[in-house]
């Protein structure tokens, strides 16, 4: 019977032992089966990032971290576990933010590439990663409470600056604005008939331009029939006579012009016996005139014409009738 007890406490000891330990390695997540396989990140700072927070893939949780330790070039190394069957990116990066509102943190697991558009997270990532060495590289973002402090200070700078307004916009302000948008009114309504006006004026210019333009055509296509008249002239060497012609006229001129100023010279060189024959000429011209003379009875007296008319009349009968009668006014005897 003390046996069976001993026996029995023994075991209740063992079962209590295995239990302890048991809920020892559960609480701790010890990986008995070598399931997990290590990893390591490199941040500047990891915020509120502990030994056993969690760490994410997507937002499942593959993994805890398992130790946080600085080392040099003030970078700050963390350790993680994750779950070997967990297919990860190509080039895994890690984010260290947090998860709740109850100051609780994880590191998300993110591919570095393509790089987040956050402009601190992208230039995080990209400082770690230059760093070298098989860490993946890390970033962190800013938490509840600064986000709260930064939102906080935000509001307050908003709040003074409304405050500036309303002081700078008191009733004296308001009035002077509702003036100087009444103004702006009136401004605009005098710039739009002004545009008005000036716009029918550059209509008009533009018909007086299209006008303009017409006409410029038909001179063109006038000029352009004339240059092709030209041409065509041109073309049978018919302007070239005409330029030899030309110089033979300007010849001709030129000796008739020297003719005419020999026969000048010779004028003025003989001015005198000229002047004495056209006095002697007019002096006849006026005995003529007044009937002097056989020349001037000639042209004063009718009579002469006359009888020389009859004369003239009587010779053109007997014309007639020698051709009529031949024999009577001529006689032909050969022997």
């Amino acid at each position: 019977m003390r046996r069976s007890n001993e026996f029995a406490v023994g075991l209740a000891v063992l079962a209590a032992l295995a239990l302890v330990i048991g809920g020892a390695l559960w609480l701790s997540e010890t990986d008995v089966n070598q399931k997990q396989a290590s990893y390591k990140a490199r941040f500047r700072t990891v915020g509120g990032l502990g030994v056993g927070a969690p760490v994410t893939l997507r937002g499942v949780k593959v993994g805890r971290v398992e130790a946080i330790r600085l080392v040099e070039n003030e970078w700050v190394v963390t350790d993680f576990t994750i779950d070997r069957s967990i297919e990860l990116p190509r080039k895994p990066a890690a984010i260290s933010a947090s998860a709740s509102l109850f100051g609780e943190w994880s590191a998300n697991i993110i591919p570095l590439e393509p790089l987040p558009e956050d402009p601190i997270i992208r230039n995080a990532l990209i400082e770690s990663d230059r760093a070298g060495g098989e860490a993946w590289p890390g970033a962190t973002l800013p938490d509840i409470g600064q986000l709260t402090a930064q939102a906080s200070r935000i509001a307050g700078d908003v709040g003074d600056i409304t405050q500036r307004i309303g002081q700078a916009f008191d009733s004296t302000a308001l009035k002077n604005m509702q003036q100087s948008v009444k103004d702006l009114a009136a401004i605009s309504g005098r710039l739009v008939t002004f545009a008005n006006a000036q716009t029918d004026r550059i209509d008009r210019v533009s018909e007086n331009v299209a006008t303009t333009s017409d006409a410029f055509a038909g001179v063109a296509k006038t000029f352009e029939g004339a240059v092709a008249r030209l041409d065509t002239a041109t073309s049978d060497n018919q302007l070239r006579d005409i330029v030899d012609n030309s110089r033979s006229s300007s010849a001709d001129l030129r000796h008739a012009a020297a003719d005419l100023r020999s026969v000048i010279a010779a004028a003025r060189a003989n001015e005198t016996s000229l002047v004495r024959v056209l006095q002697a000429a007019d002096s006849l011209m006026t005995r003529i005139e007044a009937g002097n003379g056989t020349l001037g009875m000639l042209a004063s007296d009718s009579t002469l014409y006359r009888e020389t008319t009859r004369t003239v009349i009587q010779f053109r009968e007997l014309l007639t009738d020698i051709q009529a009668n031949p024999k009577k006014y001529l006689k032909i005897s050969v022997f």
